[in-house]
């Protein structure tokens, strides 16, 4: 079973310890080792350090102990009908072993060929491949214009979105750090993507974000950016209070601890000078965020900003512009309606 048959099941079922699992699985798999970490390790060792027989004994017996478990957990209240999909590194024997168990006790289990290994090659070759199809519309615009919200109401309105810093969990610039959600591996982060691009209709077009070759320590995939920078442009645009707003709304956890935005600061004492940073921090302290939310858009930011655009998304130059008015909801859905329907820009 390929990775084009993942999604024909009732369950995925990931059998890795929870580290390999956390570091990337299949979308929507579970997580039931039937080797836990320190397991997985100690049975590792004793394969190097006596062999792959004692290795195998002492594996067996932790395998059957942790799968009983499962089947008196989990597996409890399945009916006969269940069909789950089971996989681990490679296909081997921790997917085989629970694949074998819930075949005999009469459930439709299959075994993901080629395992993680397998699944992982598949997504790679995907990432490649997929970009190409879609026609992307990609959303340009200064820090703080909203382009994130304006993609989620896109989204509202039934237009095709790839939100990637939703993906990433950042927002892209160097204060831009989930403060509750954090980064995923690059492995799961292209997993993710991956996912969203498989459900897209390549005859509508893809909204994105104009986003930069990293979104906080993670790298966006080369052909998805080298497609998004190959494609039609919207701007757009919202006067200094709209966006200075916007910014409260999205940054408030600094507002509530300046130290934190203070020490996030420090990253940009080498492009800004000392004296300019110690500036904003004092601002900061002050409780001043309208004064040090439009003095970081203006000198650091949009200056930023429009270096990077001239290099990395020419269309953007003359591709149309809309503007936004306020920093309501309302405001934001409107704009989305007024492009969501369409393959806006025109091709």
């Amino acid at each position: 079973m390929g990775i084009e048959g993942l999604f024909g099941f009732d369950e995925i079922i990931d059998t890795r310890s929870p580290a390999e699992y956390a570091e990337d699985h299949a979308p929507g798999a579970i997580n039931l080792p039937v080797l836990d970490n320190e397991e997985r390790a100690r049975i590792g060792t004793l394969h190097k350090q006596s062999s792959a027989f004692d290795a195998k004994k002492a594996g067996a017996a932790l395998v059957s102990r942790n799968i009983a478990g499962h089947l008196e957990g989990h597996f409890a209240d399945k009916p006969k009908a269940y069909r789950p999909l089971i996989y681990c590194w490679r296909g081997g024997n921790r997917s085989g072993a629970m694949t074998t168990i819930l075949r005999a006790i009469g459930w439709q289990a299959a075994q993901l060929e080629g395992g993680y290994k397998a699944y992982r090659r598949q997504v790679i070759g995907e990432l490649e491949r997929l970009p190409a199809l879609f026609n992307f519309r990609v959303v340009c615009g200064p820090t703080g214009v909203g382009k994130s919200r304006f993609l989620r109401a896109l989204r509202q309105v039934g237009a095709q979105v790839l939100d990637l810093e939703d993906l990433a969990a950042h927002m892209g610039s160097v204060l831009g750090a989930y403060p509750d959600r954090p980064q995923p591996s690059q492995k799961g982060f292209e997993s993710g993507v991956w996912d969203a691009l498989r459900r897209f209709d390549p005859a509508r077009p893809v909204f994105v974000e104009s986003e930069s070759k990293k979104i906080g320590n993670l790298q966006t995939p080369e052909a998805l950016l080298g497609r998004m920078r190959e494609s039609a442009c919207l701007n757009l645009n919202a006067d200094i209070p709209v966006r200075v707003e916007i910014l409260r709304g999205e940054y408030a956890h600094f507002l509530a601890d300046p130290t934190a935005l203070s020490h996030k600061l420090d990253c940009l004492l080498e492009i800004q000078g000392r004296a300019q940073v110690e500036s904003w921090k004092a601002l900061a302290h002050a409780g001043q965020w309208d004064g040090l939310v439009a003095e970081l858009l203006l000198k650091h930011y949009d200056p930023a900003y429009t270096r990077s655009l001239g290099r990395n998304f020419t269309q953007a130059v003359n591709a149309e512009t809309l503007t936004l008015t306020s920093a309501s909801e309302e405001a934001m859905l409107e704009l989305a309606r007024q492009v969501g329907g369409a393959a806006w820009p025109p091709l």
